[in-house]
């Protein structure tokens, strides 16, 4: 008996020093929060994109008020979110530019060369794994919607075998850009009007092979372009987002016709 009373007696006094020593620490290693971090939290749209650059978006409040960081790169919370942050920080707001997912791909399926007949998980990430999936290309869209079903905005649809962007629904979070296994999408600016819609880096003999709207760098884009915005690296034209004026004279020239104007036509 005396032996169960001793054990129980020392049991309480070792519980109530830890508990003491637990609520000194507490208190000796507190490290004051501000308050600010807790509300611009809040008031963010709780996706933890990353499209603002940041881990999620209790990594974009710290930042908001350790250092000289732009108010308006919540692109998924927009104008409502812009206006919040600079309220709280008591700051003037910044503009804010729409931001629009773009999907670097636009051979449909009916021209699609294959190279197999998948008959595997419905994955685009799972067809991916099996030597790059059915399609001849292995740098276009694999059409198994893996980025249509993360969207958390609903904002993208397949056609065709292609994954396609409805542009006002679009939000810009960027989830799609870290799912899509072939790094086709990218998250651009609504003003932007001029596109590369390929993604293929293989010699145009052989993209031509394998698709026939991709890019084969024919260099014609480069010869017409007034402003000098389009270079070919890797078997692939690119655009300078700051030199393109949009003028479209790119699209006019292009074989394969990979170069689209207006993507974005119904963006309000």
């Amino acid at each position: 008996m005396n032996t169960i009373i001793f054990a129980a007696a020392m049991v309480t006094i070792i519980g109530i020093i830890c508990a003491v020593v637990l609520s000194a620490a507490s208190k000796i290693m507190h490290v004051k929060v501000d308050e600010r971090i807790t509300l611009l939290t809040d008031c963010m749209p709780g996706a933890n994109c990353g499209a603002c650059g940041y881990p999620g978006c209790s990594a974009y409040a710290n930042a908001l008020i350790s250092g000289n960081v732009k108010t308006n790169l919540c692109t998924p919370g927009g104008e409502a979110v812009l206006l919040k942050i600079s309220s709280i920080l008591g700051v003037e707001g910044e503009s804010i530019e729409k931001k629009i997912a773009v999907v670097n791909c636009y051979c449909n399926i009916g021209r699609q060369q294959k190279k197999m007949d998948y008959k595997g998980v419905y994955s685009c990430e799972a067809a991916r794994a099996l030597y790059g999936g059915e399609n001849a290309c292995a740098f276009g869209c694999l059409g198994y919607g893996d980025c249509k079903t993360v969207c958390p905005s609903g904002a993208i649809c397949m056609e065709e075998g292609i994954a396609r962007i409805v542009p006002n629904l679009c939000s810009g979070c960027g989830v799609c850009v870290k799912t899509c296994p072939n790094n086709l999408i990218s998250i651009e600016k609504a003003s932007s009007r001029v596109f590369v819609l390929c993604k293929n880096i293989e010699k145009g003999a052989v993209t031509r092979k394998k698709c026939v709207s991709g890019c084969i760098a024919c260099t014609k884009c480069v010869k017409e372009c007034p402003e000098n915005a389009i270079t070919i690296t890797e078997n692939l034209a690119q655009i300078d987002r700051e030199k393109c004026s949009n003028c479209g004279k790119c699209i006019e020239v292009c074989v394969t016709k990979c170069i689209k104007l207006n993507y974005f036509p119904a963006v309000s």
